[in-house]
């Protein structure tokens, strides 16, 4: 059986395209698959499965020996398991920037392209094969694309993305912005997390400038709710940068209606990095960063230790 799965903290469009792809494989191409996530996914992506009719796939374990995987949304070990190194990697699909470190034991599939979501790279690789996908694969394809581009507010999104979203949302009968506002409340919604939790639910860890950094993006719509538990998210961090093994945690709290983020200014490492990086007024405790929506595009190219 070909395991499927997308990065640690996992997000729609890692979750979804997981249960795509297994779509894709057991439907399309006759195989044996089936969608997995390294982590509970996060308040959206459980959002959208349940209004798409689809369970949260099973936990990834430990991968066996030979076990045939298929990685999407990530090609960065950093982000897979510890001992992906004993899988056979089968496929990747994904739509970052090539990460490098992964070995293979065998030639393998690989597609990256430069577009917003993992799920609009699979609509061109599904091809015809789409016009026989029930619903539930449509709305799970057109909801990564609305997650990622942040209902096209974004500099990820390219013309691709928009066209399949718009094409997708026509088959399905559904309004883009009426859909989109569901989901996006859907994702400010914390209340269930811990701070620790929360400074994970979508982060990446990045090595700039000699310094190990757990970069973390919190997109919203209600940023005052997030705000309130800006001491408790600072206290927290030294425990989890301890734990992860980084040197700083970096938490950006994205304003989707606005289009700003909101760096939160811990200590006094922090502050310089935002000061070299952003040019930012860091007197304070945060600094709102104007424009700033994209880890990809604007924040990581951005960041100097």
């Amino acid at each position: 059986m070909i395991k499927i799965f997308g990065h640690k903290g996992p997000d729609t469009d890692a979750t979804c395209s997981a249960l795509i792809w297994e779509w894709y494989l057991t439907e399309a191409q006759g195989k044996q698959a089936q969608a997995f996530v390294q982590d509970p996914p996060n308040s959206e992506a459980r959002f959208v499965l349940e209004r798409w009719g689809r369970a949260v796939p099973a936990t990834l374990g430990a991968l066996g020996a030979g076990d045939e995987v298929v990685i999407v949304d990530t090609n960065n070990p950093a982000e897979l398991p510890d001992n992906i190194g004993a899988a056979n990697i089968a496929e990747i699909i994904d739509h970052h920037m090539l990460a490098g470190g992964l070995a293979t034991a065998a030639p393998l599939k690989l597609t990256i392209r430069p577009v917003a979501a993992t799920a609009t790279v699979m609509h061109w690789l599904i091809g015809r094969d789409l016009a026989r996908a029930p619903d539930w694969v449509k709305g799970l394809m057109l909801s990564c694309i609305l997650s990622d581009t942040l209902e096209f507010r974004s500099p990820t999104t390219t013309p691709q993305d928009r066209k399949i979203a718009a094409e997708l949302a026509a088959d399905l009968g559904l309004d883009i912005s009426a859909y989109a506002a569901e989901m996006f409340a859907a994702k400010s919604d914390v209340s269930a997390f811990s701070d620790a939790e929360l400074l994970r639910a979508d982060s990446k860890i990045f090595e700039i400038g000699g310094r190990k950094l757990r970069v973390s993006v919190l997109e919203t719509t209600a940023p005052a709710v997030v705000l309130e538990r800006k001491a408790g998210l600072m206290a927290a961090m030294p425990q989890v940068a301890a734990e992860d093994g980084v040197d700083e945690v970096l938490l950006f709290i994205v304003d989707i209606l606005n289009e700003e983020a909101t760096l939160l200014l811990p200590n006094e490492a922090v502050k310089e990095i935002a000061a070299k990086s952003f040019g930012a007024d860091t007197a304070g405790d945060s600094v709102v960063l104007p424009g700033i929506m994209s880890r990809k595009k604007q924040i990581i190219p951005a960041l100097k230790g």
